[in-house]
């Protein structure tokens, strides 16, 4: 059942808001919701807060977009994770909280790559980079080689393992990092809001949006219960498209989402690359990501590089959660390339699990045409750092649906409280034109 008659149901229980999904997502936007004074539900059809797709996050902190409004989220997001236990409330707390591990991050150059605009986008905002060549990367990072691989090539490419055809430089951004504990980090947010007055329910799934003449009146929920709201937010990551055909608003989005399988591979990190030494690095010219973990370790992702069949998923529930051997050894054998002394175990290692991929990797954050019903999803494996504004940014839209405003008429703006400067919502909107964007899901 996609949508239910308000006519034949008894409303259960009443709230002000319903998030579907306790991901990271999910759990920031209802700590937000609970503080501005809402009576909020937050529902996941999973276990645990933050056991799907949030656990298995790179949990990466960068700011290297290409366009202003995500570039000024990530800014203001970083600051929020800096604070982390002052964000939630918990101020004076040292322990049991996530926590934000400055590595620094490096962007490799590749031909056609977009640092020229990125870095103009840098200095608007005021995030502060350096400019380096190869000889100063191999000078900071020793664990990186400094060759040109491009363009990233399969590994039965007989050009696989040619030499580089010169070296390249690239630029930093020291404030880059993650997250450590991601899992955590969600059920930071998830305490936070219960310590305002959200309630939680695990194990529970989302059947049907009841909607009445154009608006949402609440969910049902497996068992045939039907809990009212007048707000309901779609954060539910893998499955938020499901939950967007049951609104039937997919038909009207100009941007939709659907889910993508990745694979990140954990791996002893090699000599002179760890948290302390090593660094955050985009190398678009091999088509992979990696970081430094913690307890000697190093994360390798993939950044959907030409050459490399996308991994679509029609149903989230079913799809290969181990590792496959094809794809470890493609992510490994190119991050070797930059990390010489890496050390490739036979067998494969790492997670695989599902990313919420909207058509340009831009999130929608966003109203529909369903009065009451809005969007944090299609965040495209890239928006674990964003989570501290997205809970902002929903109770804006929220609050301009309740006073009458027009978000698709005349976009919503959040002022950030670190730059002054306002985002424009708009940017996240699911009617917004195609943007212009690196298309990969890197952190």
């Amino acid at each position: 059942m996609a949508c239910a008659e308000l006519s034949s149901l008894r409303m259960d229980e009443r709230f002000d808001v319903i998030v579907i999904g306790a991901g990271v997502i999910g759990a920031s936007v209802a700590l937000e919701c609970a503080r501005s004074g809402r009576r909020v539900l937050c529902v996941d059809a999973g276990p645990a807060v933050g056991g799907g797709s949030t656990s298995s996050s790179s949990a990466i902190i960068r700011f290297n977009y290409s366009t202003l409004d995500p570039v000024l989220t990530a800014w203001e997001a970083a600051d929020r994770w800096k604070r982390f236990g002052e964000h939630l409330g918990a101020v004076g707390r040292s322990s049991g909280l996530a926590r934000y591990v400055e590595t620094g991050c490096l962007a490799l150059d590749s031909p056609g790559g977009n640092r020229e605009q990125v870095l103009a986008l840098f200095r608007d905002v005021g995030v502060p980079y350096e400019d380096l060549s190869a000889s100063e990367i191999a000078a900071r990072f020793p664990a990186l080689a400094t060759g040109d691989f491009w363009p990233p090539r399969r590994l039965d490419d007989p050009s696989f393992g040619d030499p580089p055809r010169g070296e390249i430089g690239g630029y930093y951004t020291a404030e880059g990092g993650f997250i450590d504990d991601p899992m955590l980090a969600a059920q930071n947010f998830m305490e936070a809001a219960r310590a305002h007055g959200a309630e939680l329910r695990l194990r529970t799934v989302v059947t049907a949006l009841v909607i009445d003449q154009g608006t949402v009146r609440g969910v049902t929920v497996d068992g045939g219960e039907v809990i009212a709201a007048s707000s309901v937010v779609n954060a539910a990551g893998p499955a938020s498209s499901l939950v967007n055909a049951m609104a039937g608003v997919t038909p009207e989005m100009r941007i939709t989402n659907r889910p993508l399988r990745q694979e990140v591979h954990v791996l002893e990190a090699p000599p002179e690359f760890d948290p302390g030494a090593g660094c955050l690095v985009a190398d678009p010219g091999l088509g992979v990501y990696f970081r430094p973990g913690l307890g000697g370790t190093v994360l390798i992702g993939g950044v959907e590089p030409e050459c490399d069949d996308m991994q679509w998923v029609e149903d989230p529930g079913d799809f290969v959660r181990t590792v496959t051997v094809d794809i470890y050894q493609a992510q490994v054998y190119r991050a070797a390339r930059r990390l010489p002394e890496l050390r490739i175990p036979p067998a494969p290692t790492g997670l695989a699990d599902l990313y919420d991929v909207s058509d340009d990797w831009v999130p929608l954050y966003d109203k529909t045409s369903v009065d009451g019903f809005f969007l944090a999803c299609g965040t495209s494996g890239n928006q674990f750092k964003n989570a501290p504004m997205v809970g902002e940014f929903l109770v804006a839209l929220i609050d301009a649906r309740d006073a009458g405003h027009d978000h698709d008429a005349d976009p919503v703006r959040v002022r950030g409280a670190v730059t002054g400067r306002e985002i424009d919502l708009g940017a996240f909107s699911r009617l917004r034109d195609r943007a212009n964007t690196s298309n990969s899901v890197f952190g």
